[in-house]
């Protein structure tokens, strides 16, 4: 159970320039050869609410996973 909760993104997160929980957008602040760092944006306001790194075995297990679901098709 535990492996499914390894790899979360964020919808949203609470923004305190707009008060309440908000929708956010993530975007790509810096790839290094062991990670990548991702940056959450309220969709309201621009502001930074937080960031996510993601590590290089990730990236490449999520891509493998990826294409072997785009090789299936539904029948």
């Amino acid at each position: 159970m535990r492996e499914s909760f390894e790899s979360l993104r964020a919808s949203s997160l609470y923004c305190r320039r707009c008060g309440k929980a908000m929708p956010v957008r993530e975007r790509l602040l810096l790839i290094l050869p062991d990670k990548e760092i991702y940056d959450y944006l309220c969709t309201g306001c621009a502001d930074s609410l937080g960031q996510r790194e993601v590590s290089a075995g990730e990236l490449l297990q999520h891509r493998a996973m990826q294409r072997r679901g785009h090789g299936r098709r539904a029948r």
